[in-house]
């Protein structure tokens, strides 16, 4: 097995891998969708997260991979098991890593039900896909703008429902299908539809890196790990261990942490003040600003989490705007996020006062 390039040892590209590991804390985001010039190891990023990722404990003979610890994800197989008092046997593995590609048919994504052996024989046969193999995993399609657009759409459905449903004349099969999405393009070689671009969670523009002393190191780097590859990542080892701790210890807690109706209302209000179409953006940013605060190991999110997030999730989602014309960075949407928050708090005060006055005048209702 080749070595692969260790992920701490990547220069430059903060938000690429800021992007690669909120979704790594939290798969629920919804993935994430690179786009940017040749060369700019955007390839490299998503199969060194997969190395880094912790393992996880698994149905040891399950196709699929389910958790033992979450019966309300099980495949359709792995519950009949269960109701005919069978014991699930228990095993740990590295997160899998699936490379899909750009030729791929909806059954090869899906799976295929034996229609035939089920009228035949009266037995359900399913032929697991690669929706299968990706579960619990990391699924990395490399030019996803040359893929089909209904094999797109079914791989969003996927990530969006963490299940996958097959249903072929009357016949139904359904498994477990929750896996980082990461999808990665050139521009110049076409974009994706804006329905499908809207769909993945988050989306990050990079460009190769101007400085040229990180080029210089990059080259260096590189050279050390053609030169010796097993040294290179045993250098990097301790720094990948301490990243993989960190993700672990974020999904831990991920799920105690908690945001203020201010909180909300700041997202939405910055949301709205951008012109931002549907809600699907509102829900990105507060669950990748929770994942952000669990990365550091705190259970409650800040104006610094919802401005790390909205720069994540909100450049593909405007026409026209700040983004467009040019790029609005953290410190500024930190900027506006403190002003919509001010205004908000004002609104709440006002609100407040309101309901003050209403009860006031309620009591002198009752006395008179």
């Amino acid at each position: 097995m080749s070595e692969i390039y260790p992920f701490t040892a990547i220069v430059g590209q903060e938000r690429m891998r800021r992007a690669l590991v909120l979704n790594a804390v939290d798969p629920r985001i919804g993935g994430v969708l690179i786009r940017g010039e040749r060369g700019t190891a955007k390839s490299t990023a998503a199969r060194a997260l997969a190395a880094l990722l912790p393992q996880v404990s698994v149905v040891s003979d399950c196709r699929f991979g389910c958790d033992p610890a979450n019966p309300g994800t099980w495949c359709t197989e792995c519950r009949e098991r269960v109701a005919n008092h069978e014991e699930l046997p228990v095993s740990i593995r590295p997160t899998p890593f699936i490379n899909l590609p750009v030729s791929a048919t909806e059954d090869r994504v899906v799976g295929t039900l034996d229609i035939e052996k089920a009228i035949q024989k009266g037995e359900r046969s399913f032929e697991p896909g690669v929706l299968a193999a990706a579960n619990r995993g990391l699924l990395y399609i490399d030019e996803v703008n040359l893929l089909d657009d209904h094999v797109v759409d079914v791989l969003l459905d996927s990530a969006a429902m963490g299940m996958n449903i097959v249903e072929r004349e009357g016949i139904s099969f359904s498994h477990p299908a929750r896996f980082i999405l990461v999808g990665t393009m050139n521009p110049e070689e076409g974009d994706l539809r804006p329905q499908l671009l809207d769909r993945f969670a988050l989306s990050v523009e990079i460009t190769g890196i101007r400085d040229a002393r990180e080029r210089v190191q990059i080259m260096e780097r590189h050279l050390q790990f053609e030169e010796d590859a097993a040294a290179f990542r045993d250098a990097w080892l301790p720094k990948e261990k301490e990243l993989s701790m960190q993700i672990e210890n974020a999904r831990v807690i991920l799920d105690e942490v908690t945001f203020s109706r201010r909180d909300l209302l700041s997202i939405a209000a910055l949301t709205s003040s951008l012109a931002v179409e549907g809600h699907r953006s509102d829900l990105v940013i507060l669950k990748a600003a929770r994942a952000m605060a669990a990365f550091e190991g705190r259970t409650g999110i800040s104006e610094r989490d919802i401005a790390l997030a909205s720069e994540l999730a909100l450049p593909h989602r405007l026409k026209r705007g700040p983004f467009q014309q040019s790029e609005m960075g953290m410190e500024e949407l930190q900027e506006r996020i403190e002003q919509l928050q001010g205004q908000t708090r004002g609104d709440d005060e006002q609100e407040m006062v309101t309901e003050s006055e209403g009860d006031q005048e309620a009591r002198g209702q009752k006395k008179t």
